[in-house]
Order: C-alpha cells, then sequence, then structure tokens
C-alpha cells in the first residue's frame, strides 16, 4: 500500500486536461515494453470530461489502442445503451473514436433481465480469466484504476455502511438500495481496487471538499470508503481548488 500523493490544479478545466496528459502518458509508458496496458474505467461528469479531451486531443495517437485493455470499476446496472450507464458515456466520449481491440473491452453487463447477482457472477468469471495462473485473488493487476468521490465518500458502487464493503473474497458483486440512483449497480470489491499498480482519484467541486478531508485524514473505509483503495506503487489524488477546500495545510499541495 501507498501514502497518497496530491496534486492540486485550479479549477475543473485544468483538472480534466491535466488528467486527459496524464492518462496518455500513463498508457503510453505502460506500453513502452510491449505490454498490453490496462485501466478500469470510472464514471461521472469529470471522467467524461477527461474522456471527451483524449479524444479531441492529437496526443491520442501516440496510444497503440489495439494494446489497451479496458474495464470498469463499477457500472449502473440498466439496460443496454441506456445513457446512464458509464460504458455508454465512455463510448459516446471516447471509445466509439478510437481503434480498440473489441476483445479487451470489457463492460460490465447490462440488464437483460438476467438479475444483478448473475450479472456480477459473470464480471466476476471475466476478471478471472484475465488473472495470472495461481493467483490468491482472480483478478488482474491493471496498471491503473481511475476512480471519482462522491459528497459521501463513495468510491464506485461502494458506499458508507454498505454490506459491499465487507466483501474480502469476491471480485465483485451486486449493489441493491444504493443511496444514489439507480439503486442497482455492479461493482468491483476494495480487494479488487487495492490490487492495481496505481490509484487515482480525481474529484472535483465544492460539494466533495468534506468527503475528501476525511479521506485524506484517517476515517476508516466504512464510513468514507475512499479512504480504502490504496495501489501498490502508487495513490495519487488529482483535485480541483475547490474539491481541496478543506484539506489540511500539512498536506495540501501549491496549485500547478
Amino acid at each position: 500500500m501507498t501514502t497518497p500523493s496530491l496534486l492540486l490544479h485550479r479549477d475543473a478545466e485544468a483538472l480534466t486536461h491535466a488528467v486527459a496528459a496524464r492518462l496518455v502518458t500513463r498508457l503510453v509508458d505502460a506500453q513502452s515494453n510491449g505490454r498490453v496496458a490496462s485501466v478500469a474505467l470510472t464514471g461521472g461528469r469529470i471522467a467524461a470530461a477527461v474522456y471527451r479531451t483524449i479524444a479531441e486531443s492529437p496526443a491520442r495517437s501516440a496510444i497503440d489502442w489495439s494494446r489497451v485493455e479496458l474495464w470498469w470499476s463499477d457500472e449502473r446496472f440498466l439496460p443496454p445503451g441506456d445513457p446512464e450507464r458509464n460504458e455508454t458515456q465512455a463510448r459516446e466520449a471516447l471509445l466509439e473514436q478510437v481503434p480498440l481491440d473489441p476483445g479487451r473491452l470489457h463492460p460490465m453487463p447490462a440488464d437483460t433481465g438476467q438479475g444483478a447477482e448473475q450479472a456480477a457472477a459473470a464480471y466476476a468469471a471475466e476478471l478471472a480469466k484475465a488473472a495470472e495462473p495461481g493467483a490468491r485473488m482472480p483478478a488482474p493487476v491493471m496498471d491503473l484504476v481511475i476512480l471519482g468521490v462522491g459528497p459521501d465518500g463513495h468510491v464506485a458502487s461502494l458506499f458508507p455502511e454498505q454490506p459491499a464493503l465487507h466483501e474480502q473474497e469476491r471480485t465483485v458483486v451486486a449493489v441493491h438500495g444504493a443511496p444514489k440512483p439507480p439503486p442497482t449497480r455492479l461493482t468491483m470489491t476494495m480487494p479488487v481496487l487495492c490490487r492495481t499498480a496505481e490509484v487515482w482519484f480525481v474529484v472535483s467541486g465544492a460539494d466533495k471538499a468534506s468527503a475528501v478531508r476525511l479521506a485524506l485524514s484517517g476515517a476508516g473505509p466504512m464510513q468514507i470508503p475512499a479512504a480504502g483503495p490504496k495501489g501498490r506503487n502508487r495513490t495519487l489524488w488529482l483535485l480541483d481548488n475547490a474539491a481541496a477546500a478543506e484539506v489540511p495545510k500539512a498536506i495540501r499541495p501549491p496549485l500547478i
């Protein structure tokens, strides 16, 4: 587990462009020795802005998109193509505009009547197929997971005090009665999020300031789930000035 590092940006626009540039660089670096780069995407307003910025940037051509493996850390359990699905958002913002290998694109199942539990089990099986032989946790070690943070401190679809936070064996679970609509979701569990090489929190807006402060000030992950995920090699908080408003002065970095 790594100690979190913080980078502070002037506003949401500056944050968006910085994260987009950093993500392009991270993917290129991961591919530099011939490997396939693997990333778990997130949803939300700021994530969509990052994806659009990459789509519009000439720098996207530096990435060999055929060697990018994409997963999702969570999903809203809604019908295929629903505009509220994280997959739909990412496809429209970026994925339909780059030459991905369809076999390396792993969206979480949509609601086609099979039930959320069956959908979670299916995604867990897909993760298990990508795991190294003999791995204790049946999931791949990804290069990066990108996470947003809710005003209540939730990450992915791991909400405060919810049963999913207790899960230590399964890699993907169904969430029912989520406090944020829609109530039914799928999410990677905390052990999988902590299995990645790097964890990036990308957070914008004054409504997140309290959650950011608590996550960085010793709160427990049951109360503030954002306090839980830590990358093996790096844990990075990328914040705009509004989201960082309550960060203690002792750890608050200068503006970039």
